[in-house]
């Protein structure tokens, strides 16, 4: 769920806004050149995961009751363990490693919503069409940012109250078990409009020369967020 990620750790590399443009321009190349790779990887990882009979049923079985607050929790914590290692280590091998689980922990964590698109409502376009809409979304926010050079750290506070009241909601629905509605799907999708900008933002004026991995981590974890939830608006028209 925390998809908002400080830059500027103690990290070999110099501030973005102390060097050339060519400099920053082959920053944001490798920021995207590896969230490119992460997006192929997160593929490549749940065409293997359905392939295995026990971690889709295991997956499967974490969904209802309590189990899904079990999933939560531990997503939560490979997130934090994957961006130590990507956010204060010197060494591109952990910095990889970190990345490298945390696209699996999404990998994982999406095997449920992936399998109702498939099997239970049987509508494999749906997938197509949720990527679409979330592209368009990220591309488009991206322009935003990279076209005004605008700052838009200002959102951090406001993203972190809306990411915990989130958190706190989804706790509530599991312990409590109603359903959060389609309503919250759209909230989620703003706050994950949000977080887009501001990840974006944090490449262009925050982030140093040697925190490529780290920012396209960022990112990556925005964009799995927002298709999270535009694929759910997806799935809940389609089952009307």
């Amino acid at each position: 769920m925390d998809t908002i990620h400080q830059s500027g750790q103690n990290l070999a590399g110099t501030p973005l806004s102390a060097v050339s443009s060519e400099e920053q321009a082959k920053f944001i190349k490798k920021t995207y050149i590896h969230l490119a790779a992460a997006v192929l990887a997160f593929i490549g990882m749940e065409f293997i995961l359905f392939q295995i009979p026990f971690v889709v049923n295991l997956a499967l079985s974490l969904t209802g009751g309590y189990g899904w607050l079990i999933m939560l929790g531990g997503f939560m914590f490979v997130t934090y363990l994957a961006e130590g290692w990507v956010n204060n280590s010197e060494n591109k091998t952990v910095q990889y490693a970190g990345y490298g689980l945390y696209v699996l922990a999404q990998a994982f964590i999406f095997v449920p919503l992936l399998f109702v698109a498939m099997f239970i409502i049987g509508d494999v376009a749906i997938l197509g069409k949720a990527a679409i809409v979330t592209l368009s979304l990220f591309t488009g926010l991206s322009a935003v940012v990279f076209l005004t050079g605008k700052d838009f750290s200002f959102l951090r506070g406001a993203l972190t109250i809306g990411f915990m009241l989130a958190l706190g909601l989804i706790v509530a629905g599991i312990v409590f078990g109603f359903n959060l509605g389609l309503y919250f799907s759209f909230a989620m999708v703003l706050l994950a409009a949000g977080s887009i900008l501001y990840q974006t933002s944090q490449i262009v004026n925050k982030y140093h020369t040697g925190q490529h991995v780290a920012a396209s981590l960022g990112l990556f974890a925005s964009l799995m967020l927002l298709f999270w939830y535009v694929l759910q608006i997806f799935l809940s028209f389609s089952g009307d």
